[in-house]
């Protein structure tokens, strides 16, 4: 005890000195700290003018060409004339105006949604250009001919008489010419679509003649189906239907279904249609009871005749109809032989395939699905370099469809 505190009277207490304190505590101050972060982001996300942020970006250079120094040898000056004579009756004037820069081309990209075109000039190949005579050159964008408004979006249509079953298929005259004289072989690997890795796998791997079946529901199936394209791959639209054990097994939203009337699955089907573009048919993705169901599935058929499309039955249900309903209609049909894909190992694999190429033999063409399983995907490449050796040709589906009878019976 101090002398201060002995003096101090009974009952009182000195005041104690108060110590210094910030008016808010450290909580509140990294509480406060962290909410400016925010604030300051949501600002930036709101206001900044970067409507294409996040997209992926291509820096291409863009070399003009130099001018020529030297003078036309006297063969082109004679070409050159001569095609100016005639174009005095056929405007070839402008044709001889425009100037092909070798080792360059360019490719007219059209957005399948908002119908935007955009010219890109991209390397060319320098070999022989003989090799354009058997295959078709490779058709990025989308005709937007073959195109109508739906309240979902662009879906497909004929028009001036040309189909999107045409006009997306990958064959030439002369490629279907040469399957006519060899048995063929379609493979469809579907499931494609969702899941960006399994998808782009499918593509770059893959021989191209090998037909790739996406469902409506990736994040952006448009541009995985124009990168499929790119490559020269026929591409199909596969579409939910319902399975025997619906809705414990759902395929998706939009599935069509039994208990619709058939105005409601043809709006369901417009949703599906609308997702990308490109497509030369459709196929059913599950569906063992509506294939199975007549009053059902002939409306469905009877639009995707009506839009210049194909279809493909997987070949799940042996009572399917829709072979039945193909016959009534100008529609390009096939059917699967077999799954190829049901035991996911190599060696089950390689004997679905080595089936499928006797198939091919006996009958003269055959349809194999697969899924896009990385096994599945390894196996086919691999067995397809040496099919022509064995005297078989791997060919897109729309050459197996109008090569099979029921194909020629509906062909456009």
């Amino acid at each position: 005890m101090t002398t201060d505190e002995l003096s101090a009277p009974l009952g009182q207490k000195r005041p104690r000195k108060r110590k210094f304190r910030l008016p808010f505590s450290g909580t509140q101050a990294i509480a406060t700290l962290l909410g400016l972060v925010l604030l300051a982001f949501a600002g930036f996300a709101l206001f900044n003018d970067n409507p294409q942020g996040g997209e992926p970006m291509v820096r291409m250079a863009i070399r003009p060409q130099p001018a020529a120094d030297k003078p036309a040898a006297p063969e082109t000056d004679k070409a050159a004339k001569a095609e100016s004579h005639d174009g005095a009756a056929g405007g070839s004037h402008d044709k001889a105006a425009h100037v092909e820069v070798p080792g360059q081309k360019t490719v007219t990209i059209i957005d399948g949604s908002s119908g935007a075109r955009q010219q890109v000039v991209v390397p060319g190949g320098g070999g022989d250009t003989a090799a354009s005579d058997v295959a078709p050159a490779i058709t990025v964008g989308i005709d937007q001919k073959l195109l109508e408004k739906s309240r979902y979006g662009m879906i497909p249509m004929v028009a001036d008489g040309v189909k999107p079953f045409n006009a997306y298929a990958t064959a030439g005259e002369a490629d279907r010419a040469k399957a006519a004289r060899m048995p063929s072989i379609a493979i469809v690997v579907g499931g494609l679509g969702v899941g960006a890795a399994k998808t782009n796998d499918a593509i770059m791997k893959l021989p191209a003649a090998v037909t790739l079946a996406f469902t409506p529901y990736g994040s952006d199936p448009a541009k995985l189906v124009e990168r499929a394209r790119a490559q020269r791959h026929e591409v199909l639209l596969q579409i939910p239907m319902e399975p025997f054990d619906y809705p414990d097994n759902d395929p998706g939203p939009q599935t069509l279904l039994t208990t619709l009337p058939s105005e409601q699955n043809i709006d369901r089907l417009y949703w599906h249609l609308s997702r990308f573009q490109g497509y030369i048919g459709i196929t059913n993705f599950m569906g063992g009871r509506f294939v199975t169901t007549e009053p059902a599935l002939q409306p469905i058929v009877r639009e995707a005749a009506k839009r210049g499309l194909g279809y493909l039955d997987d070949g799940q249900s042996p009572r399917g109809v829709a072979a039945l309903l193909a016959t009534t209609q100008t529609l390009p049909f096939g059917k699967a032989d077999l799954s190829i894909d049901v035991v996911p190992t190599a060696l089950e694999i390689d004997r679905a395939l080595y089936r499928l190429e006797s198939l091919a033999r006996d009958n003269g063409n055959a349809i194999g699905m697969a899924s896009a399983l990385p096994i599945s995907i390894e196996r086919i490449a691999t067995w397809s370099r040496s099919l022509e050796g064995r005297g078989l040709l791997l060919v897109p589906l729309t050459t197996a469809m109008l090569k099979s009878k029921s194909g020629q019976a509906g062909a456009p």
